[in-house]
């Protein structure tokens, strides 16, 4: 568990209402996920903005969110942070609120319009067979060493990501191959 104040230590803040020191159990950017004393950023998507789940995630526990644009109405017990690009500070709060895993592995990411997964598979398929411990992120199937971890998007949310990259290290990984879409670079998915 970390607190509010821990996850945005290295995003660029607009403005801050409530109380930063409030623990913080989970991070999300879907409402529907949302549990008592999570973070809840409210990103804009191309075709949601997650502005307007703001009350929602707030009827379903979030203590703490992170907005472009402050509503009009500010609620007692709650902490606003507000930035200048929700899906930017999603990366880094994802990154703190795991340990910051991308930091304790070599990554190697690769990007193009062709030949991502099959780079990524061989990598790891080549650094399995002289015996590293290594992670795969890929549109096919993720994997933590041999085990396989479904994939539902060539580059994962950030949340995911994170969360990934983590029970690799917990794992022993000491690499971790990644197909990263445009998409994602865009979205500040690997951000």
């Amino acid at each position: 568990m970390k607190t509010c104040k821990e996850l945005i230590d290295r995003i660029p803040i607009k403005q801050i209402i409530g109380n930063v020191e409030i623990p913080i159990h989970a991070v999300c950017f879907d409402s529907r996920e949302v549990l008592a004393n999570t973070l809840f950023v409210a990103q804009k998507g191309n075709t949601v903005d997650g502005h307007d789940y703001i009350d929602k995630a707030i009827a379903k526990g979030a203590c703490c969110i992170v907005l472009e644009n402050l509503p009009a109405q500010i609620k007692d017990g709650i902490t606003y942070i507000q930035v200048e690009n929700a899906s930017f500070a999603l990366g880094w709060i994802a990154a703190a609120f795991y340990n910051y895993p991308s930091e304790k592995l070599t990554l190697i990411g690769i990007t193009g319009t062709n030949g991502k997964t099959t780079s990524v598979t061989l990598l790891h398929r080549l650094f399995r067979d002289l015996t590293y411990k290594v992670g795969l992120l890929s549109t096919i199937e993720n994997k933590i060493n041999d085990e396989i971890i479904p994939s539902t998007h060539t580059t994962p949310d950030a949340v995911t990501i994170n969360r990934l990259l983590a029970k690799m290290l917990d794992k022993g990984c000491q690499f971790c191959f990644m197909e990263v879409s445009s998409h994602a670079i865009v979205q500040h998915r690997i951000s």
